[in-house]
């Protein structure tokens, strides 16, 4: 789950949020003119000889709070086709540890580190053509792998569907303390696209689901990420509704927050401080043309916006910068970049 980093600057004083109920003021205006203390530093990540890093938006800390999990598309933006492993643990130096997977993802999309260690990636089947997308017996699923790489458990019918036993183009899981899962679902905006949450128990039976396509309160358009802070609250990147919504662990709504930009991953460290990745603001997403996109840093108690990693490019129609955001304990940040195939990370000099 995302919890676990722990940056120096994480020490200032930070107020309580309204409690349940609360309704975070929209911001002024976009959330730009921040600082940004952090180092860029690519090509850390070392791959086998004559492999490249495909698209990937999936990334997570290891239970020992320094290990890396990355699950990547194949050297592309799919791994339809592929005998590559698309799931990969770095160490903290960039070394490869291990990795397996090979022909049992089409679009790794999410992934999660359980409080046990275990690893959780969706499939969201949603990237390359329409023949790789509809690889028949293959896509829309959640798997547990042991650290190790063996199969735990399967949620979802491959091939996906609608309805508590199937998944359409399931985008992030995250695990609660206590074992439930919870899988945020839906990666397209046309009309009558899935739009949900759905929560399982810690052995894989359906226990609820809530939201559905629109832009009311509860409702989702592209529920892109998951995070949970300190208190059990559930954070929902609803992306292209331009905000994150939190709810408690029942599905009943709390608040929302704009200021953070537009969310496509989220990541809250052990003392609740947010890391929101935005990859489609600015050119990319002509309605929110205003905001810049990048890693903004704040609290996930105040709402404050205190930091703004920004995307070094300035206009591009395609995703850009990281789409996935992880903290290890040292309080480095590491952005997978779905446009760029890329795992950077940022250090404070």
């Amino acid at each position: 789950m995302r919890r676990g980093g722990l940056l120096s600057f994480a020490a200032v004083a930070i107020m309580a949020w309204g409690g349940p109920g609360a309704h975070a003021q929209a911001p002024a205006g976009p959330s730009n003119a921040l600082p940004n203390p952090f180092r860029t530093v690519s090509g850390w990540a070392r791959l086998p000889q004559g492999r490249t890093w495909g698209s990937t938006s999936a990334v997570d800390i290891a239970r020992d709070g320094t290990g890396i999990w990355v699950a990547e598309r194949c050297g592309a933006n799919s791994c339809a086709g592929a005998d590559l492993d698309p799931v990969l643990l770095f160490d903290a130096s960039g070394r490869l540890v291990r990795s397996f997977g090979a022909g049992l993802l089409l679009s790794p999309h999410g992934i999660a580190v359980d409080p046990e260690g275990n690893v959780w990636v969706t499939d969201c089947a949603c990237t390359g053509s329409q023949e790789q997308r509809n690889t028949p017996g293959k896509g829309h699923q959640v798997f547990k792998f042991s650290p190790e790489g063996q199969v735990l458990m399967v949620l979802g019918k491959a091939g996906g569907g609608r309805g508590p036993e199937h998944f359409w183009q399931p985008n992030d899981v995250l695990v609660a303390p206590n074992g439930d899962i919870f899988v945020a679902e839906g990666h397209s905006s046309a009309e009558g696209a899935n739009a949900r949450i759905l929560k399982f128990d810690r052995s894989g039976g359906f226990v609820k689901e809530w939201g559905g396509k629109g832009t009311g309160l509860g409702e989702f358009d592209q529920p892109h990420a998951l995070a949970m802070d300190s208190q059990g609250l559930l954070y929902v990147g609803d992306r292209s509704n331009n905000r994150i919504q939190v709810f408690d662990q029942s599905g009943t709504y709390i608040r929302e927050m704009s200021q953070f930009s537009r969310p496509s991953g989220l990541f809250i460290d052990r003392d609740d401080v947010l890391y929101v990745a935005d990859s489609e603001s600015g050119s990319v997403a002509p309605a929110h043309r205003d905001w810049k996109r990048g890693i903004r840093i704040g609290s996930a108690r105040d709402g404050i916006v205190r930091f703004l990693i920004p995307d070094p490019v300035d206009s591009t129609r395609g995703t850009s910068a990281a789409e996935g955001v992880a903290v290890d304990a040292n309080g480095v940040i590491y952005g997978a970049e779905v446009g760029r195939r890329a795992l950077r990370r940022y250090v404070k000099p």
